[in-house]
């Protein structure tokens, strides 16, 4: 990840975890994570799985010059990538796994201004209709300075990735010799196999341990 805010709250949302596939809301304390809440938001599920923002950072509202909270999260992208974002949050929400984008955005009125963003979506686990999905923060990668006097339009989706961590070998069941095994049966881990040879991950997203994306 290009920016520390995201790679601390990436780090706390693993903190908070635990041997679990993901936090649960209440697990997240604002006060943990204070200087990110400005770039950070939750989303919620909604009416026809809208996802609306259920809370909304102060400099996430003045990027876009509105209060963000009960709109649609795929109201900031363009229609081009709205289709791409729908499939991106069900992966998080259905798979337990986050993901982190670059994405683009231009000012609206006058000529137009470009901002550089890094985009962090973590999912959460639901314990009632009402809870967020998913934790998520958008920071420019650096602050412009028109922000608060100008405000981006919508954004483009650039480059993708998946992120988790090694879950599985924390729920992986032990292997537990026999007392008396026999000559040539000793029990090992089975190889890793690749996702690109893996035929269950065709067509589908590839975790990617860890959190870089440069």
């Amino acid at each position: 990840m290009k920016t520390s805010a995201n790679r601390d709250l990436f780090a706390y949302w693993s903190k908070m975890r635990g041997d679990r596939l993901a936090p649960e809301r209440g697990d997240i304390e604002p006060d943990a994570i204070r200087h990110m809440l400005g770039d950070s938001f939750f989303l919620t599920t909604g009416p026809s799985a809208s996802f609306p923002f259920r809370l909304a950072g102060t400099r996430l509202c003045a990027l876009f010059g509105r209060e963000l909270k009960n709109e649609s999260f795929f109201n900031l992208w363009g229609a081009a990538d709205q289709a791409v974002m729908r499939k991106l949050i069900d992966a998080i929400v259905d798979e337990k796994v986050g993901a982190v984008a670059q994405a683009t955005g231009r000012t609206i009125g006058g000529a137009p201004l470009v901002v550089n963003l890094e985009l962090l979506m973590l999912p959460l686990l639901q314990r009632g209709p009402l809870d967020a999905r998913v934790l998520g923060a958008l920071v420019p990668v650096s602050v412009p300075f028109w922000l608060g006097a100008r405000f981006v339009g919508s954004l483009e989706l650039g480059s993708l990735r998946h992120i988790g961590a090694p879950i599985e070998e924390v729920r992986a069941p032990r292997l537990v010799p026999s007392p008396t095994p026999l000559p040539g049966n000793t029990l090992r881990r089975p190889a890793p196999v690749s996702p690109e040879r893996n035929p269950q991950n065709r067509g589908r997203f590839v975790v990617y341990t860890g959190g870089r994306t440069d």
